[in-house]
């Protein structure tokens, strides 16, 4: 398993992020991109283990029209600004991806503007799709080329053409090496050959076993694009819509089928790729935008974060941020946003949020468990995630009236670490009243929040309460000495390293189980 299997993503559309300018005229750099820095103790805050920039290579006007793979938009910075950002992101755990237009370019991208000056003559006449001189371009080129969907200012590339695809490939050697860049999210991946991205997973693996490869796509098999010759992930369209319509129409059975034709227990068609997850992006209007009632926004950001997949946020939407397209326009899709501005927002949905990174990086049964639905009416859902003995009860009440939630369970205790609530158990039957528009998240063992009356032996963070050097006590009496804190190769859950204070012997134990409870006890308690 590689560290996008357990990520959590934050898009960024950088352009409108930085507010800059609409076009690019050419002028001076200006060094907006490095606004990011600043946010950089809100993505810890929100557990992010990876920053998807949209596009940040010199263009015409959006980002999407290209000029020069190898060159920050001047609009945003230079190469060295654009490479200390990504070297802070590292530096602080945090991974970096690239949006990889590689479908089609702009009218100023210089292959493109030879042909306009030398025509026929022209070196890089087949670098482009359909690219003929029978008749007359849009835009009144003397000769004729195909445009992305209809839009003639993005010049489709022809990726048949080895020269064109040499030239991609040199730029993305050159952001992973120049950057040190840890995965590309291809734009219009629909339209793109199916060898040109054989050869560039062939490559980037090459270069980096883990480097990501997600792909957008809008309609069709997600096989298709994610396999082990191609992609590793893709967009989940499907899911973005049943997302939030489920909870427009109150009906989850909409949800609860997709998740289930995708990754159930029974026969999902992609039970091997974890999709890309996501409730708004920089093409679509914003949630909160979208739905009917914004109580539900907690409840669509739930179940986006424990379904299967990898769970993304879209920059700002955190705080559950308006945004429509209008006129044609994706303008108020992807506004200038400012931290200090955000406490003006809907801050409650924020600390939501970060909860659930909290808790989404606490229980590996969340992030790569199997999905099993329990109980499901139009307004309720139950479903159970489970990786090896770990279950974790995710429940959602979208309606505005108080709900009995009864279920059977093996488990001796239950509780809903979002609510901080203990859960009745009687003869083998959970039983809680959940509030209207209310989700629960329900574990056996908390590991996420304080507990009340119990201060010697808290939890206080689920990333900080280990301290290497400290000693602990065994609930069965033995002590040791905590000597590090490392993350397992494959499945990147976090590892706890201690040493024997009898006899010198050494041993690792999940995190997860070292902070938490055997029985009604805590496995380890600090003693120093």
């Amino acid at each position: 398993m590689n560290w996008y299997d357990n990520a959590i993503v934050y898009h960024i559309y950088p352009l409108g992020f930085c507010g800059a300018p609409k076009f690019n005229d050419g002028g001076d750099v200006a060094y907006r991109l490095d606004k990011v820095l600043d946010w950089i103790p809100h993505f810890k805050e929100m557990n992010v283990d990876a920053v998807y920039f949209g596009p940040v290579f010199e263009s015409v006007e959006h980002g999407y029209d290209t000029i020069d793979y190898k060159m920050i938009d001047r609009r945003l910075g230079d190469n060295n600004s654009f490479r200390f950002i990504c070297d802070k992101l590292h530096e602080n755990g945090i991974r970096v991806i690239l949006d990889g237009v590689f479908n089609h370019v702009g009218r100023k991208f210089p292959q493109f503007v030879d042909v306009q000056e030398k025509g026929q003559g022209s070196g890089y006449c087949d670098w482009f799709q359909n690219l003929n001189f029978g008749g007359q371009s849009p835009y009144g080129d003397p000769f004729w080329y195909e445009g992305w969907n209809g839009h003639y200012n993005l010049v489709k590339l022809n990726l048949r053409n080895v020269g064109v695809c040499d030239h991609l490939i040199d730029a993305v050697n050159y952001w992973i090496e120049s950057f040190g860049i840890d995965g590309i999210r291809f734009d219009a991946a629909d339209c793109i050959d199916f060898d040109f991205f054989k050869r560039i997973r062939s490559f980037c693996k090459g270069k980096k076993r883990d480097f990501w490869l997600m792909g957008e796509i809008i309609h069709g098999d997600y096989n298709r694009w994610a396999n082990p010759e191609m992609l590793d992930s893709v967009t989940n369209y499907e899911c973005y819509k049943g997302l939030y319509s489920s909870h427009n129409d109150k009906n989850y059975f909409e949800i609860d089928y997709s998740i289930n034709r995708q990754s159930g227990a029974n026969g999902g068609i992609y039970r091997g790729i974890n999709l890309y997850n996501f409730v708004d992006n920089h093409d679509v209007n914003r949630l909160a935008s979208t739905l009917n009632n914004q109580a539900h926004l907690p409840l669509v950001y739930t179940l986006m974060y424990t379904m299967p997949g990898i769970p993304s946020v879209y920059y700002g939407s955190e705080y559950g941020i308006h945004g429509r397209k209008e006129n044609n326009s994706d303008d108020n899709l992807r506004p200038c946003l400012h931290l200090a501005d955000m406490e003006r927002e809907n801050v409650q949905l924020y600390r939501h949020i970060v909860k659930l990174g909290r808790v989404y990086r606490a229980y590996p049964a969340l992030r790569t468990g199997s999905y099993e639905r329990i109980i499901i009416t139009n307004q309720q859902l139950l479903f159970k995630k489970q990786s090896g003995d770990q279950i974790v009860y995710v429940a959602l009440n979208l309606a505005d009236y108080e709900y009995d939630l009864r279920f059977g369970t093996h488990l001796p205790a239950l509780v809903d670490v979002i609510g901080v609530k203990q859960i009745n158990i009687e003869n083998g039957t959970a039983s809680v009243k959940m509030p209207p528009y209310s989700a629960m998240i329900i574990v056996s063992d908390d590991i996420v929040n304080n507990e009340p009356g119990d201060e010697e032996n808290v939890i206080q963070d689920v990333d900080t309460e280990v301290v290497i050097g400290g000693k602990y006590r065994h609930f069965k009496g033995g002590e040791y000495e905590v000597t590090a804190v490392a993350r397992h190769s494959e499945s990147m859950e976090e590892l706890v390293i201690y040493r024997s204070l009898k006899d010198d012997t050494v041993w690792a134990r999940p995190k997860t189980m070292f902070i938490g409870k055997a029985g009604d006890v805590r496995r380890f308690v600090r003693i120093d």
